[in-house]
């Protein structure tokens, strides 16, 4: 059960951060060629919005989304590195495994194995990095360029995303140690197969 409503936060984090870049693209666009057009505000057409609706006066030419490009940046990175961990529990990360699917079942899982505890090595290391740069962060109380947000904030997806990535490759370690999987990468030649037979 909790297992079930941690997968779902996960998808729904994720899709809450695409949807939010998207939103303020899209905004930013708007406002940068709509409301701060000045030929179109000048022309007959934009006087006469303005006299339908006289709060445009107010705020055309005065909003201002300079942040949105920085904001966009910091969502989508912190969007891959959450998604990092989603991408190792559907199996959707790449794999080099041609040689690997040559040798026997039980040394598929023993290499598999292996390689996990490389995975797992690679994020201990870099969670440790990671860790301490926030840390220095923190202390310094520097804010980002544009936006009113101190720089530690925003770099906490970096241990944050690299434990959650942790915690997926020892999922995927537990399965494999109890046979439950032999590969640390989804079969995508045999599940098109069986999608195709479908």
């Amino acid at each position: 059960m909790v297992h079930q409503i941690y997968n779902r936060l996960e998808e729904a984090f994720i899709a809450m951060l695409l949807a939010g870049m998207t939103l303020i693209t899209f905004t930013n666009v708007v406002i940068r060629y709509l409301l701060n057009n000045k030929g179109l505000w000048e022309s007959g057409f934009g006087q006469t919005l303005i006299g339908w609706f006289p709060i445009l006066d107010s705020i055309v030419y005065k909003i201002n989304m300079v942040w949105a490009l920085e904001l966009t940046m910091y969502m989508f990175a912190w969007m891959v590195l959450f998604g990092m961990s989603y991408g190792v529990r559907i199996g959707a990360h790449i794999g080099i495994d041609a040689f690997t699917r040559l040798l026997p079942q039980n040394w598929q899982r023993r290499l598999a194995i292996l390689a996990i505890f490389f995975c797992l090595a690679y994020c201990v290391i870099l969670f440790i990095g990671s860790y301490e740069y926030v840390q220095k962060m923190y202390m310094t109380h520097i804010e980002v360029e544009d936006l009113p947000i101190e720089k530690w904030v925003v770099y906490l997806i970096l241990p944050i995303g690299l434990t959650l990535l942790f915690v997926r490759f020892l999922q995927v370690l537990w399965k494999l140690i109890l046979g439950l999987e032999v590969h640390m990468i989804a079969d995508e030649a045999k599940e098109a197969i069986e999608e195709h037979h479908k």
